[in-house]
């Protein structure tokens, strides 16, 4: 029986879905996550895979790693990598619940990534169902942080991945539907305005606000885009009493370059930005960041095995660098051959939009069991 004839069936598939996209888990809720983690572990695990659970670290969930049996078990082989977590808060099921409408399914996370990474553990089932060994061992490792920018997993990620010889990152497909063999750098930091407190009402000219001038740091900070290093503030917290002058604001920014070289020297401007301005010291801190992965050999020669399959199906497999990020980035930038977003079909991500394309279903499941069937 080849990936063809394997009987991947749309309704299954979806019921199969349906518990993990109603288990929300946001990154920050590490116990949401773990509950994500044993449904996964649980679906890995009735597909025959021996399971090993990982505990989290610095306030996240734990990670799950899988080993499907296999003859040459412990040899390097296929690393799947994808994550649980999402950017969606506990409640945004009742906001966009599961629901299949004009071929489309709903629900937060069901596009990043838990779509990909469903299909891949139906895949994993069909193959042992129907007694295939596929030609090289292959291990599933689902972390929990991702979103975040991979704080916590980062080197279990990059230990795993070296490892084996190929890594699959069913992260959603490109807008277009293309795969990815290439992602830009990604940078966060952390900024902090300390002010002077004082009483906003009677004596508010004794005051320097946080906030006021974390406001004017923001236009400046995001003035800074070009085509090449994009800058944006996601996150700001401050002040607690209306009546006091804020003494202390926080923000988080994230920049996205193309090349190494334009995200250094958005390093350099923002790492600039420190100092004291009016009274307001300002403080500029690096944090999380995943580096330029561009796309060699290795890589383009899975996606050419992954083109031919999808011709084999019926559709042409285009691919791209992209933005956005993933943990395919760390992988890429070690030397190891990547492909990247070759989950679901969709679009909305992190939005309440958030949707699949119910026809990639099937479609990305024979892609993905064509791969662990080609790759050698």
């Amino acid at each position: 029986m080849s990936y063809l004839d394997l009987p991947f069936d749309t309704d299954t598939m979806l019921a199969g879905l349906r518990p993990w996209i109603e288990c929300e888990s946001p990154t920050y809720d590490a116990a949401a996550v773990d509950r994500m983690m044993d449904l996964a572990a649980y679906d890995l695990a009735a597909a025959g895979a021996e399971i090993e659970r990982i505990p989290g670290r610095m306030g996240f969930g734990g990670s799950v790693r899988a080993r499907l049996p296999h003859k040459d078990f412990g040899k390097p082989g296929i690393l799947v990598s994808g994550h649980l977590d999402t950017v969606h808060p506990i409640g945004t099921l009742e906001k966009n619940p599961w629901r299949v409408e004009d071929g489309r399914c709903y629900g937060p996370g069901i596009q990043d990534m838990k779509g990909g990474n469903f299909v891949t553990v139906e895949v994993l089932r069909q193959l042992a169902l129907a007694g295939i060994e596929t030609p090289l061992p292959i291990t599933v490792l689902f972390t929990p942080d991702e979103e975040v920018g991979t704080p916590s997993t980062r080197e279990l990620i990059e230990m795993e991945a070296r490892k084996n010889k190929y890594v699959l990152v069913p992260e959603p497909a490109h807008h277009d539907g293309s795969a990815v063999t290439g992602r830009f750098a990604i940078a966060r930091f952390n900024v902090k305005t300390y002010g002077r407190p004082s009483h906003a009402g009677w004596a508010l000219k004794d005051g320097r606000s946080a906030i006021a001038a974390m406001a004017r740091k923001i236009l400046e900070i995001e003035a800074m885009t070009t085509e090449d290093c994009t800058f944006s503030v996601g996150v700001i917290h401050a002040g607690q009493w209306v009546n006091c002058v804020s003494s202390s604001c926080e923000a988080q920014v994230l920049s996205m370059a193309k090349r190494q070289h334009d995200l250094d020297e958005g390093v350099k401007r923002m790492l600039a930005l420190n100092g004291e301005e009016n009274d307001v010291v300002i403080e500029v801190t690096r944090g999380v960041t995943r580096p330029v992965w561009e796309p060699d050999e290795g890589t383009l020669a899975v996606y050419e095995t992954a083109r031919g399959i999808a011709g084999e199906l019926g559709f042409d497999l285009t691919h791209c660098s992209a933005g956005g990020g993933s943990d395919g980035n760390f992988t890429g930038a070690l030397g190891i051959p990547t492909l990247d977003s070759i989950g679901v079909r969709g679009a909305g991500l992190h939005t309440l939009n958030e949707h699949i394309e119910v026809d990639s279903l099937v479609e990305r499941a024979r892609l993905i069991a064509g791969l662990f069937l080609k790759l050698k």
